[in-house]
């Protein structure tokens, strides 16, 4: 039988081990049976028993050290601390929907890396630089593995359930093995894709002559729902959370707000851009013909019964792009943005060149220096004029446009040009 430890006892009741460990009670020490992982009952092993008694005695141990000395105020393991973490979020109504399921999606995986049950407080720097290695091997469903943004966004997840353990007494205060990790892995920073002038009226026309499949969960609005990426430089979210209501054909405006379908990023989100004349004559055409929607959103998703978000426009992104000439993968939503962010630079005002801070106010940005640093790209080809359009016919004298919109046309039906 196992010796009597200083600050726990071992006896046996009906043949089964227990231990006494009162003289903890201020840790949340008590008579406990003594039951080894994946059994229901208590061991009847003297060796199994001592064994058990000092892992107990040790985690007790651990929990009054970082009480006293560190000022640790409440017990707290990952897998209950992440679950409270999420749900307090939730209320504090700050944050989306989509932003909760990215984040849990997140947690589970430190849970599963770390385990359950391990304590905020035993988790150091040294594991977490392993826990980046393993992320960066984790499958991303595309045929390669989590790129180094992807991976900083889980250890940022995990570094934020921190900062909330701070602030509640779970780990001392300045406890955050994320944060003191040395080498966070980093976005590579390179120029943003985006498309000149000519190539977005290019992929403009092609949306224009496609004609999705006969099936339930193809999108048959692809040509407006691209100009209104194109023609307001809107965020995904933004875009397709648009309600009818939004668009002012008597102003000429276009209004990002923040409604029942989603919020906004950030105070200066919520603005309004101009009603450039290309968009409204696609709108006009779109809210009058047979794919006009039934409901409050400007551009819902094709799932009729339940009026409701587009949520993946990836495949449908691909079905236009190869038309005109792009590989798979090519066109998605933020180069759009950032395409209209090029093209607006590039309109006059009243004959004289727009501010980047008109254009930064139309992205939604507060000051200009995201317009300077990251939105504002100077194209090869010059395009000057008074309004944002993307018209193929503004661009035949451009070298090799011919060719690709032959191939384009020939693709895609004898549908006269706009």
């Amino acid at each position: 039988m196992a010796r009597k430890r200083k600050g726990a006892r071992l006896y046996w009741r009906n043949g089964r081990a227990y231990g006494d460990f009162r003289d903890y009670a201020d840790v949340g020490g008590k008579r406990e049976a003594l039951i080894p992982d994946g059994l229901t009952n208590a061991t009847d092993d003297p060796v199994i028993a001592g064994s058990l008694l000092g892992d107990r005695l040790k985690e007790l141990q651990e929990k009054r050290r970082n009480k006293v000395l560190l000022g640790v105020e409440r017990d707290a393991t990952l897998k209950k601390f992440a679950a409270e973490h999420l749900i307090k979020r939730a209320k504090s109504g700050q944050v989306t929907e989509r932003w909760l399921t990215m984040v849990e999606r997140h947690l589970r995986e430190a849970v599963e890396f770390f385990g359950a049950e391990r304590q905020l407080t035993s988790i150091n720097t040294a594991e977490v630089q392993k826990y980046t290695e393993h992320l960066l091997g984790i499958d991303n469903g595309r045929g390669a593995t989590l790129s180094d943004a992807s991976v900083r966004k889980y250890l940022n997840s995990v570094s934020n359930l921190y900062r909330r353990a701070q602030s509640e007494g779970a780990v001392p205060p300045g406890y955050n093995p994320i944060a003191a990790l040395m080498d966070k892995p980093t976005a590579k920073r390179r120029e943003a894709r985006w498309l000149e002038v000519h190539e977005a009226a290019l992929l403009l026309e092609a949306a224009r002559l496609y004609e999705p499949p006969p099936d339930k969960h193809a999108i048959p609005y692809l040509y407006p729902l691209l100009a209104v990426f194109l023609l307001t430089g809107g965020r995904k979210s933004e875009v397709l959370g648009l309600e009818v209501g939004d668009i002012s054909f008597d102003r000429k405006t276009v209004t990002f707000r923040p409604n029942e379908w989603r919020r906004l990023k950030t105070a200066t989100s919520h603005r309004t851009v101009p009603l450039w004349r290309q968009l409204e004559e696609v709108l006009r055409e779109y809210l009058s013909g047979p794919n006009a929607p039934e409901g409050s959103l400007l551009l819902p998703s094709s799932r009729r019964k339940k009026e409701g978000l587009i949520t993946d426009l990836r495949k449908s992104l691909d079905a236009i792009a190869q038309r005109a000439g792009w590989k798979p993968g090519e066109i998605r939503t933020r180069m759009l943005r950032h395409t209209y962010c090029a093209a607006r630079l590039q309109t006059t005002d009243r004959g004289a060149p727009v501010s980047p801070f008109t254009v930064a106010r139309e992205l939604g940005h507060g000051g200009r220096s995201l317009v300077d640093r990251v939105y504002g790209h100077l194209g090869e080809i010059r395009h000057r004029s008074d309004v944002v359009e993307y018209r193929v016919s503004q661009h035949l004298k451009v070298e090799g446009f011919k060719d690709r919109l032959k191939v384009l046309r020939e693709r895609g039906g004898l549908k006269l040009l706009a």
